[in-house]
């Protein structure tokens, strides 16, 4: 086998051009099921105030939902 010469710029084989296009077919895959900036900033819940008296535990919707699926 021939060394290659540094010299000259290296020319693209078939296996790298599928190698980049799988790369670029995962990315671009990723990039659609990723949800866009807009809808992050929806989902984020309003803080609620600190208490007065200390404590800070909520009954929110979710830990009511665990509640109900512990029962036996």
């Amino acid at each position: 086998m021939r060394k290659p010469d540094p010299a000259q710029p290296r020319s693209l084989n078939r296996r790298s051009l599928f190698a980049g296009a799988g790369t670029l077919g995962a990315v671009a895959a990723a990039a659609t099921l990723l949800p866009s900036a807009p809808e992050l900033e929806a989902q984020v819940a309003p803080a609620l105030p600190k208490p007065e008296r200390g404590g800070g535990y909520t009954l929110t919707e979710h830990v009511k939902q665990y509640y109900k699926t512990t029962r036996i």
